[in-house]
């Protein structure tokens, strides 16, 4: 177990670079570079397990960054939390306009995918979850409003991940996960979005994402359709044409000024936006996901039942991820 002089040794005098070892920084600017120079991207591990939601990452599991995250992780270099956190934000912005998702004033939940009580004690601190909240900063930094929400839980124990392949690592996890007592009233409140350090097969995000959405089925309808609703009523505020009589681009005739019979059925049911389907790829894969606009219907891929967008990031994935247009 760490002592706390040690913590604050490390965050005050750094004594090398996470990646490289270069003496005297955190982290050195090539390293930096690694880590989030380059645009977050969609991820799909092989084979992509059912289940598994749209996955961004914000670098390759290789050399430097697979050093800064073993050393934050398991040798407990605390002062890393800030970089890495701010790499898995750009993930987490990369995934939200994917989807068409990141709407001013809604706020952005991260939902980290919890450590094993056993691993947490061992390193003396939960790497995943220091990680989300110096995201969920970041985030608030860049005027996103966005939080970490630790509503994740396992309620049973797993083997050690390390040496399974990839169906037994979904049969280790299968119904590990649940959502703590009054979770889903929380993932209610925004758009949900899970958090990880490192995708390899898929399964951790995989079983995270089955937890969140059946708990989103059991919250109450009542607060399902409000979130949707004023997600809606955003859009509107924001439409230039609303309530005026400029005609609409594309559209003959004036746009009707007053009250809006679909914004009043906000009161009794959610709004749902269209699909829009993108590209052979995604319709090979069964990906209905990529949405313009408001929450779509409560059993879409991708969705939870309270209409709320579920995404995942993480820092880094296997490099053969990055391959997304495979034979």
């Amino acid at each position: 177990m760490r002592g706390w002089w040690q913590d604050l040794t490390d965050l005050v005098l750094p004594a090398e670079c996470g990646g490289c070892g270069m003496p005297r920084t955190v982290l050195c600017p090539e390293c930096r570079a690694a880590l989030s120079g380059a645009a977050p991207s969609r991820v799909r591990p092989v084979p992509e397990p059912p289940g598994l939601p749209v996955v961004h990452a914000a670098a390759r599991y290789a050399d430097e960054v697979r050093a800064v995250l073993l050393a934050h992780k398991e040798r407990g270099a605390l002062a890393l939390a800030r970089p890495l956190g701010t790499a898995l934000a750009g993930a987490v912005r990369a995934g939200l306009e994917d989807a068409g998702a990141a709407e001013p004033g809604i706020p952005v939940l991260l939902v980290p995918v919890p450590s094993a009580a056993g691993a947490v004690r061992a390193r003396g601190h939960d790497p995943v979850r220091r990680i989300a909240l110096a995201a969920a900063a970041e985030l608030r930094r860049a005027g996103t409003p966005a939080r970490m929400v630790a509503v994740l839980r396992q309620r049973r124990a797993v083997a050690d991940q390390s040496g399974l392949d990839s169906r037994q690592r979904m049969a280790n996890l299968a119904g590990a996960l649940s959502v703590v007592a009054d979770g889903a009233r929380l993932l209610a409140d925004g758009r949900v979005v899970l958090v990880d350090d490192l995708m390899t097969t898929g399964a951790s995000l995989t079983e995270a994402a089955r937890a969140v959405r059946e708990a989103a089925g059991r919250a109450p309808a009542a607060r399902r359709d409000g979130r949707a609703c004023e997600a809606h009523r955003h859009t509107r505020a924001s439409d230039p044409y609303r309530g005026g009589t400029a005609p609409r681009p594309g559209r003959s005739g004036a746009v009707p000024s007053g009250g809006s019979t679909e914004l009043e059925s906000c009161a009794v049911s959610p709004v749902y936006a269209r699909v829009r389907w993108e590209g052979s790829e995604e319709r090979k894969s069964g990906a209905q996901e990529r949405t313009h606009g408001s929450p779509e219907g409560p059993r879409m891929a991708g969705m939870n039942r309270a209409g709320n967008v579920i995404r995942a990031a993480v820092i880094a994935a296997s490099p053969d991820s990055f391959e997304l247009h495979r034979n």
